[in-house]
């Protein structure tokens, strides 16, 4: 009964979602002109906020921009259900169709042995249901270094994979070397590039096998750096430009107790 109550109170909310999003739709100038690519960009940077909040493990802000991410999603539907194209409804029942097809170890009769085999399975329903490779799903506008990763993802699950991690590190070692010999004059800066490309592919790689995800280790060390280089200004006394770097290396060393 308490779970029921419970469900009904969630459908309460999103039909309150619902009834303000066509509120707003007729009666707001802003909301009434935007389109989906003037919510795009919008939606991107709530999604770093929500990216934010969780490295920050801000359960309070992470409600919130959830809330803002999912007015987005109904705004998206609103404006689609308006050219006739499709509602909320169809968004919904579109995904738990794809829920329940890739999920056949659930719904179905199909046997598996861990997340492994999960993530195996739904690639390869993918390529079934017509997607013209595993790498398909890999959005072009994703940063680099978590594109890299996802894409080492899908490969591994049509067995493109190292054997372990001490090949991966052989890897990165030889692409290191590599890398080092184009710092010679008789490289172009534009082979330098490349190899480092290779240096930081590899490292994601490598990362990937230790359980790593590079994306949140490097946003940490981001946050380490800013909060430490903060305290530099902050304690410095004078002009940034009139000190030396042994003065700024003291600080950034009390910046670290």
């Amino acid at each position: 009964m308490e779970k029921s109550m419970q469900d009904q109170r969630k459908l309460e909310a999103f039909g309150r979602l619902l009834k303000i999003m066509d509120e707003l739709r007729e009666q707001c100038p802003w909301d009434r002109k935007q389109t989906m690519e003037s919510l795009r960009n919008l939606t991107i940077e709530e999604t770093y906020e929500l990216a934010d909040a969780i490295l920050a493990g801000d359960l309070d802000e992470v409600k919130e921009e959830l809330g803002d991410i999912m007015l987005h999603m109904v705004f998206y539907a609103k404006i689609a259900d308006e050219k006739g194209a499709f509602d909320i409804a169809d968004a919904l029942n579109a995904v738990c169709e794809k829920l329940i097809k890739r999920h056949p170890h659930i719904y179905g009769d199909v046997k598996v042995n861990g997340e492994e085999d999960v993530k195996r399975n739904w690639e390869q329903l993918k390529l079934k249901e017509g997607k013209r490779s595993v790498l398909a799903g890999v959005p072009n506008s994703l940063p680099a270094m978590v594109k890299a990763y996802r894409m080492q993802e899908k490969t591994k699950q049509v067995g493109f994979e190292w054997e372990n991690a001490e090949q991966v590190w052989e890897k990165v070692e030889e692409e290191i070397a590599e890398f080092k010999e184009t710092l010679s004059p008789e490289f172009t800066q534009e082979k330098r590039e490349e190899e480092f490309g290779d240096v930081l592919f590899s490292l994601v790689n490598y990362a990937r096998f230790q359980g790593i995800d590079p994306e949140t280790a490097l946003e940490r060390v981001n946050q380490k750096f800013k909060k430490r280089f903060e305290y530099i200004e902050a304690h410095a006394g004078k002009d940034l430009q009139e000190m030396s770097l042994e003065e700024m290396d003291a600080l950034w060393n009390e910046a670290k107790k």
